[in-house]
């Protein structure tokens, strides 16, 4: 996750999300933040009145919102677009960073979830709205793909559910394997969903 030029407001979203996807939300501090963002640490209280909470909030729509717009990238790569091609680009993302640089790092919203959805109303909000803000684009690609309208809503959450676990089992073993895995397992069902011609 490459960070452009960013205000300092920005920046410290960003950093919050990269610091919550390797530590969870209760190791994630508002001075490590604002150190990691290389922002004022007064800067804190005037960008986020609400405190921590709406920072982390703040951070997994970030997050949404970045997932979101990669699916566009991820079609894009692709020669001829199919469910099991964009699941496997999808799942590529990760075992790549995984790869190159270890498994330091999970999902910013699957971490805000697991810290916070039972006791912090507004981040259980902010993480259900993420998901949909991510599988929303994920549905449309596959109802592009002749998948019926009525199905690509039901495999967007296959897919981003199974990827979300292949992740956490991924850091656990330190092994790709189980991204892997669920690609390939999971191609011909996407794949078989499409309507095919004559």
């Amino acid at each position: 996750m490459a960070v452009p030029e960013r205000g300092a407001r920005e920046r410290m979203v960003f950093s919050a999300a990269q610091l919550i996807r390797r530590d969870g939300v209760a190791a994630t501090g508002m001075r490590e933040v604002a150190a990691h963002a290389d922002a004022p640490r007064g800067s804190l209280q005037h960008y986020f009145p609400g405190g921590k909470e709406q920072l982390v909030n703040e951070a997994v729509e970030w997050a949404g919102r970045y997932a979101a717009n990669r699916v566009a990238r991820f079609l894009a790569a692709l020669p001829e677009p199919t469910p099991s091609g964009l699941f496997a680009e999808m799942v590529r993302q990760w075992t790549d960073e995984y790869e190159s640089v270890g498994f330091a790092g999970g999902c910013p919203v699957a971490a805000a979830t697991v810290d916070c959805a039972e006791s912090t109303a507004s981040t259980r909000a902010a993480v259900a709205e993420a998901f949909a803000t991510w599988t929303a684009p994920v549905a449309r690609a596959l109802t592009d793909m002749r998948v019926p309208e009525e199905r690509a809503a039901a495999l967007a959450t296959l897919m981003v559910s199974a990827l979300e676990g292949a992740i956490v089992m991924a850091r656990a073993e330190r092994d790709v394997r189980p991204l892997t895995t669920v690609a390939r397992e999971l191609g011909p069902l996407l794949d078989a969903a499409m309507i095919q011609d004559g």
